[in-house]
């Protein structure tokens, strides 16, 4: 997530069409959500919201890509993170047991 908030303000990413103020509003979103997951004293369903959070965004990264003409490896980028924080989120359920 902290180098996707990098690349929304390349050049690279104007032809994926999203206003600056979108890009904005995720940037702040993706920040909160960082903070949720790597602060020790959330509770567990915040956190499990912010799991959802970034899997919508992971998500919808793909699609985006996939609908501008990217080439297919910039499309399943996004869905190999999200497997990854897949992954993370079992970690995270399994330590609470």
């Amino acid at each position: 997530m902290i180098f996707s908030l990098y690349k929304m303000y390349t050049p690279a990413y104007e032809h994926l069409g999203y206003p600056h103020y979108f890009r904005t509003e995720l940037l702040v979103a993706k920040l909160v959500g960082l903070v949720v997951l790597l602060a020790p004293g959330f509770a567990l369903r915040i956190k499990d919201a912010a799991y959802v959070g970034f899997g919508i965004v992971l998500v919808s990264a793909s699609v985006a890509h996939l609908c501008s003409g990217d080439p297919i490896a910039n499309a399943v980028e996004p869905l190999g993170f999200l497997a990854v924080l897949i992954a993370s989120n079992a970690y995270l359920h399994k330590l609470r047991r």
